[in-house]
């Protein structure tokens, strides 16, 4: 009786296979690509603006207590949608004003609550903050947070 599966089928079989995978790997590395490229990122163009904002962001450790899409620590709220919460995510001049104003009004001294810390943050990082967040509000985060208040 012959032999089913000769050495030489075996290899035929281990390259065959390795080839198709690593084409299978391919082209999902391309659609992921692509798909993040349209759908997952943010709809408004990156600026400079945003850019210096995402470093006030940054620098002030903003998420050593915030959520920006789910990502951070969580004793304070999440800031993605948090624009959209304040009725200014397609209003610059509104959230500049918005974000300048709870910042300076922090903390807030109200007892048994917990306390954002005073931020001296100068006008131009302020509104590159509000940028910033203008922006990350305007990414497609496919249902993330589960709530408006995140």
């Amino acid at each position: 009786m012959a032999e089913i599966l000769t050495k030489s089928r075996a290899r035929n079989i281990f390259y065959g296979g390795s080839i198709f995978f690593v084409l299978v790997f391919i082209a999902l590395t391309a659609q992921s690509h692509f798909y993040i490229v349209k759908h997952s990122t943010a709809s408004a163009p990156l600026t400079e603006q945003i850019a210096r904002g995402k470093g006030v962001w940054e620098r002030n450790s903003c998420i050593n207590c915030h959520t920006l899409h789910g990502e951070g620590a969580y004793f304070a709220p999440e800031v993605g949608n948090v624009m959209t919460r304040w009725g200014v995510a397609d209003d610059p001049q509104g959230a500049y004003e918005t974000l300048d104003a709870w910042i300076a009004a922090q903390p807030s001294g109200i007892e048994g609550r917990r306390q954002m810390p005073h931020f001296d943050i100068n006008e131009e990082d302020m509104r590159a903050l509000a940028e910033f967040l203008r922006w990350a509000d305007h990414t497609d985060t496919q249902g993330w947070p589960p709530n408006d208040a995140g």
